[in-house]
């Protein structure tokens, strides 16, 4: 499947846009942070005591979707606490000297946020172990029977890791955090407060009704709701007076083709190949592969979750189904003959 333009629904970070101005655009304190409440309520209580006793916060694991604010969060928890953070991620902790050099360079208090914490080597999970409970960095020096083990002690550090596949994460890590936290799908009024700060901090005048619009075509994700809100601002300020009015707002999603409910052309185009090539299903993943040109683990992770989630694709032993209110949103009538492939 030939791509007409950035995927702009993609709830992954992505691009430079992403990296750079959403910096600006994340709350620093929690109270700032829209969303989420019962997991705000924990986390402050836990930073609370921590602070009293003088001790770092025990080591956090956030798991959820993309885009939902997991690293947003371990910036707050750094900010709140007054302590530096060092960020990195799972691939990119390839040997035991690279954990070691960025531990070692931790001070008393601080926090490690390691994102994709499910993709870290199992080597360098053994590493970890140690450093997580007893603050401490077992290294083995030389080869064969010479070789011997020097333990470097560390400071009291805190240890947050992200990830989007908690079951990919071995039994002996996940019970190394002391916090555990599923960050959930927004509702549509947090989204609609999130997409108002950001307008304000963006210095654009958005409507009442547009931001409703933005909101229900944002995946109830953070992430994609202020990416919609920067292209529509966009298209206002080139087509219009820089204001966001509903007609501008509904012509800019027009031209981004994303429909009401947030889906877009390459979400709209497997429901039509599996409708109209398998009239309707069941279709084995490989074949819907296949046919839309995506390899098998781009279409069961990026696009099908969503497509369930609305209740317009479904699994079945024999493969993916179209429902009936998949066929009503493309506007398609169900043929009375199924596809047996």
């Amino acid at each position: 499947m030939e791509d007409k333009h950035e995927r702009i629904i993609s709830a992954k970070e992505n691009n430079l846009e992403d990296s750079g101005l959403d910096l600006t655009l994340r709350p620093k304190k929690l109270s700032d942070y829209v969303g989420q409440e019962k997991i705000k309520e924990n986390l402050s209580i836990s930073m609370q005591a921590a602070k009293k006793r003088g001790e770092p916060i025990e080591h956090i694991l956030l798991y959820g979707a993309p885009g939902l604010g997991k690293t947003t969060l371990a910036y707050i928890i750094a900010n709140e606490l007054g302590t530096g953070i060092r960020v990195t991620s799972g691939p990119a902790i390839e040997k035991s000297g690279d954990l070691a050099a960025i531990l070692t360079n931790l001070s008393e208090g601080d926090i490690l946020f390691i994102d994709e914490i499910h993709r870290l080597n199992r080597v360098i999970e053994e590493i970890l172990y140690p450093a997580m409970e007893d603050y401490a960095l077992d290294i083995i020096i030389g080869k064969g029977p010479s070789a011997r083990t020097l333990r470097i002690d560390l400071p009291r550090f805190t240890i947050i890791g992200a990830t989007t596949k908690i079951s990919l994460l071995s039994a002996p890590l996940r019970d190394r955090f002391g916090m555990t936290y599923h960050l959930d799908f927004y509702e549509h009024d947090h989204i609609k407060r999130i997409i108002g700060r950001s307008a304000d901090i963006l210095d654009v005048e958005l409507e009442e009704r547009p931001a409703d619009e933005i909101a229900r075509r944002s995946r109830r994700t953070p992430r994609v709701a202020n990416r919609l809100l920067k292209r529509v601002r966009d298209y206002c300020e080139v087509k219009g007076d820089g204001k966001i009015n509903n007609e501008h707002c509904l012509d800019a999603f027009a031209m981004l083709e994303v429909d009401e409910l947030g889906l877009d052309w390459i979400d709209r185009k497997i429901l039509e190949i599996i409708i109209d090539k398998f009239k309707g299903g069941p279709v084995g993943l490989n074949t819907i592969a296949a046919a839309t040109g995506e390899d098998m683990a781009t279409v069961e992770e990026i696009y099908e979750p969503y497509l369930m989630r609305l209740g317009f694709l479904d699994r079945s032993p024999r493969g993916r189904i179209v429902t009936d209110i998949g066929y009503k949103h493309l506007g398609k009538k169900k043929s009375n003959q199924n596809s047996l492939i």
